[in-house]
C-alpha cells in the first residue's frame, strides 16, 4: 500500500510539471505560425515606411504635457515596460515602483519602466502628477483627458512615445496597473527567442466579435469595422512588442480607426503590417493567478492584484531561492 501511495503521488508530481512545462514547449515549438511572404502592396508599404521612418517631425509635433523623454534619449534598453494607468492612481504607481517596477536590470540587460496617463479631471491632480513626474522622472502624460473613451489614444500615445522617444528599446511590454509582471521569467524568455523582429506575444484573443449594440460603450459601427470577427489580437491586459513592431503598429494607425478598443486596435494594426501575434499562456490575460511562489517565477503576469498581495508575492518571488522539483 505503502509503495502504491508513493508511486501515486509521483504520478502526481510529474503529471504537473508536464502540464505546466508542457504547454509552453508546446507553444513554442508547434503553435508558432510560418514566416509569411508578403504579396499584399499596402502591407509591404507599410513594413517599407517603418524601415525608414523620420523621427525628428514627431519630435517637432509633440502631443505630450508632460514626457520622460530624457530617461531613454540615446539609451539602449533591453525591456522598456510601459504601464497605462489612471491619473487618480499615484498609490498603486507608487507599490509598482516598490515591486516588479524596481528592477532595472536583469541578466545584465537595461529595464526600464514608464507610466502612460491621460490628463485628469482635476487641475489638483494634475498638479500632484507634476510632482511625482519631477521626483520620478517616469510619466508620459498625453493631451488628451484619460478616460475609458480614450484608452485607444492612450495606447497610440505609448506607441508613438515609443518609436520618437526610445528607438533604441529592444522589446516593449505594454502591461495595466492592476497586474503582477515577472520581470526575470518575462527576460529569459526573451532572450532564448531566435527570431528577432515581428514579435508581437501575449495571450492571444481568436474570432473576436466586434460590439455592435448601439446602446453598450464599446460600440463599434459596421462602417468604421464591416468584418464579423476580429483579427488574431494579444490581450491588452499585458503584451509584448518588438521595436520593429511599434514601428510599423504606428505607420498602421494611419488606417485604422480609434474607435475599436486598445488591444484590438494593436492587433488591427498588426495583421495590416503583415504580423500574426504569437500565444503564450504564461500571460495570463484578465485572468487572477492563484499564488504558488514557484508558478509566480515561471508565468510572466497575474491580473487583479491587490497592493498588499503584489507587495508579499513580490517579496517571497524575488528572494532568491531556486524551485525545486
Amino acid at each position: 500500500l505503502r509503495t502504491h501511495q508513493w508511486c501515486f503521488l509521483f504520478f502526481n508530481v510529474l503529471l504537473f510539471h508536464v502540464l505546466l512545462f508542457g504547454a509552453d514547449l508546446l507553444e513554442e515549438y508547434f503553435l508558432r505560425s510560418l514566416p509569411l511572404s508578403y504579396t499584399d502592396a499596402k502591407t509591404l508599404e507599410i513594413r517599407e515606411r517603418a524601415s525608414k521612418l523620420d523621427m525628428d517631425p514627431l519630435k517637432a509635433n509633440l502631443s505630450y504635457t508632460v514626457s520622460s523623454a530624457a530617461t531613454c534619449s540615446n539609451r539602449e534598453v533591453f525591456l522598456l515596460v510601459l504601464v497605462c494607468s489612471s491619473p487618480e492612481n499615484r498609490t498603486r504607481r507608487n507599490v509598482i515602483r516598490q515591486t516588479w517596477g524596481n528592477v532595472t536590470d536583469t541578466r545584465g540587460y537595461a529595464v526600464l519602466t514608464l507610466f502612460a496617463l491621460g490628463k485628469p479631471a482635476l487641475v489638483t491632480t494634475q498638479l500632484e502628477i507634476n510632482e511625482e513626474s519631477q521626483k520620478h522622472r517616469d510619466i508620459v502624460e498625453g493631451s488628451f483627458v484619460d478616460s475609458p473613451e480614450t484608452q485607444t489614444q492612450k495606447m497610440l500615445m505609448s506607441v508613438e512615445w515609443t518609436v520618437t522617444f526610445c528607438p533604441h528599446a529592444r522589446y516593449i511590454l505594454k502591461t495595466d496597473e492592476d497586474m503582477f509582471v515577472g520581470i526575470p521569467s518575462l527576460a529569459g524568455y526573451l532572450l532564448s527567442l531566435t527570431q528577432p523582429e515581428d514579435i508581437y506575444i501575449g495571450r492571444v484573443i481568436h474570432q473576436g466579435v466586434p460590439n455592435r449594440d448601439p446602446k453598450s460603450p464599446g460600440f463599434v459601427p459596421t462602417h468604421q469595422y464591416s468584418e464579423e470577427f476580429y483579427p488574431d489580437y494579444c490581450d491588452g491586459s499585458a503584451f509584448i512588442m518588438s521595436q520593429d513592431v511599434a514601428r510599423k503598429v504606428y505607420v498602421a494607425t494611419k488606417e485604422v480607426p480609434v474607435s475599436v478598443p486598445p488591444d484590438i486596435f494593436v492587433g488591427i494594426c498588426a495583421k495590416k503590417a503583415g504580423i500574426t501575434p504569437i500565444h503564450s499562456s504564461r500571460f495570463s490575460g484578465e485572468k487572477h493567478i492563484s499564488y504558488n511562489r514557484c508558478c509566480y517565477k515561471f508565468i510572466f503576469t497575474s491580473s487583479n492584484m491587490q497592493e498588499d498581495e503584489l507587495f508579499k508575492d513580490w517579496k517571497e518571488t524575488s528572494d532568491g531561492k531556486d524551485c525545486s522539483l
